[in-house]
């Protein structure tokens, strides 16, 4: 794998769905009713966030064992896993079915479920469920190895629900990811051969992909979802060595950034089906790396007496301390952008997002949690207490998690829970990936 080049980002990622009408679905007597579904427009993947404000949060905070929980949930996925290791949410013409065995296997579920195995603990070694992380491991490589250079994706499944709600590139952008932080880990060296090599199949897929304006093309319902989670994969690729092109990722940032207006605290929807939490959680990791490296800049420069304990992150300072006035801008404006989009990503009314559970709120809230660790912001320990305790009361009594509607997928919904329910032990990893 090639040296990876510096660039100024800040990235981001995780994503999805549409809402283009409400269908209702056969629920099979073993999942039980997770949240009661108004008839309203639009696509949901009903997991968790809903109608209430972030003040009623507080009583879902964690006061049992969240162990029992995520265990439940793991069972519940080694049962789902499909003959030739993957894993698959279904087609979006038929999202009633509820059967992880009747489907086909697609790359993205299949990476959304071995992330949540590797964030739970277990390892390509050892762990309750490397066997099953070492057979989706398999598929994903034996998936990439087998398309060619002039393919615009890695698979060949289409119409598939993460398509559909997250875009045609979703499966080597979460692919992508979890190679990346699969080679965070110690593994074999001939693993770890075939993992940086389709690692960088899939990186050239997405940058391929990317267009002039950062947004990345053949988007889903909700394109800044995609595009976020792209760019959340490509910083992740990068702080494993491999080597990324600076003007996509650049342009990719400043998409992202430009969907919060800092002056004005204003939000543009347009690519996130109109709906402000999809657009400013991306704002907030989109800005994550850039506002740590500013703010650890200036507190840098404190210690050495380079400026006053009361300065704080401007464009003036930042030139004080060397850097020039285009840099100091951009950093300024990131931390900026940041701070200010994670606070409106956590207010009440941005929060409930179509105003019913929805998976895009879920996956939104996901990307503003891992942007603070990426950021070393402790907020995340507040934004962790507000979501964690709502997940354990929604799980299904089988120990999944499903949607009622669009991505209605057990499989990536239950990867997709246990991925914020464990994300403590990923802290350090994602830190490591708001290094510079």
């Amino acid at each position: 794998m090639r040296t990876k080049l510096k660039v100024l980002v800040g990235i981001i990622g995780l994503v999805m769905l549409s809402i283009v009408s409400v269908l209702s679905i056969n629920k099979t007597s073993d999942v039980k009713e997770i949240a009661e579904v108004k008839r309203e427009k639009g696509c949901v993947f009903m997991t968790t966030f809903g109608e209430q404000s972030s003040e009623g949060y507080a009583q879902f905070k964690i006061k049992e064992n969240i162990q029992p929980v995520v265990s439940d949930g793991l069972v519940w996925l080694a049962k789902a896993q499909l003959e030739n290791g993957g894993y698959g949410a279904g087609s979006h013409s038929r999202q009633g079915e509820m059967n992880p065995h009747a489907v086909e296997a697609d790359p993205a579920t299949t990476s959304m479920v071995a992330m949540a195995i590797l964030r739970s603990g277990s390892t390509l070694k050892k762990g309750g469920y490397k066997d099953q992380l070492n057979k989706a491991l398999e598929f994903l490589l034996t998936q990439v190895e087998s398309i060619s250079n002039d393919d615009a994706f890695i698979t060949s499944e289409t119409g598939t629900q993460i398509q559909r709600k997250l875009g045609n590139n979703i499966d080597a952008v979460l692919t992508a990811q979890f190679f990346s932080n699969l080679l965070k880990g110690k593994i074999d060296k001939k693993t770890k051969r075939r993992v940086e090599k389709c690692l960088d199949i899939c990186v050239d897929k997405i940058q391929k992909a990317t267009g002039s304006d950062g947004k990345v093309r053949g988007a889903g319902w909700a394109g800044v979802l995609q595009s976020g989670l792209a760019t959340s994969a490509l910083e992740s690729a990068g702080s494993v060595g491999a080597t990324l092109d600076e003007v996509v990722v650049t342009s990719q940032k400043q998409y992202l950034n430009s969907n919060y207006d800092e002056e004005s605290k204003s939000v543009k929807t347009a690519d996130g089906a109109g709906i402000i939490l999809y657009s400013v959680s991306n704002s907030v990791r989109g800005s994550a790396k850039d506002a740590r490296k500013a703010r650890e800049l200036i507190a840098k420069a404190k210690k050495e007496g380079k400026l006053k304990v009361d300065d704080k992150v401007t464009v003036e300072n930042l030139e004080d301390i060397g850097m020039t006035k285009g840099e100091a801008i951009a950093y300024t404006s990131s931390y900026n952008v940041y701070n200010a989009s994670k606070v409106q990503a956590q207010r009440n009314d941005v929060m409930s997002g179509f105003g019913n559970n929805g998976g895009e709120e879920f996956l939104s809230f996901l990307q503003t949690g891992e942007s603070m660790v990426v950021n070393d912001d402790d907020d995340w320990k507040t934004w962790y207490d507000n979501v964690s305790g709502r997940l354990m009361k929604i799980q299904n009594d089988d120990g999944s998690w499903n949607g009622h509607h669009c991505i209605t997928s057990p499989v990536f919904c239950t990867a997709t829970s246990l991925l914020i329910l464990s994300i403590e032990n990923d802290i350090e990893n994602l830190k490591l990936t708001g290094e510079d």
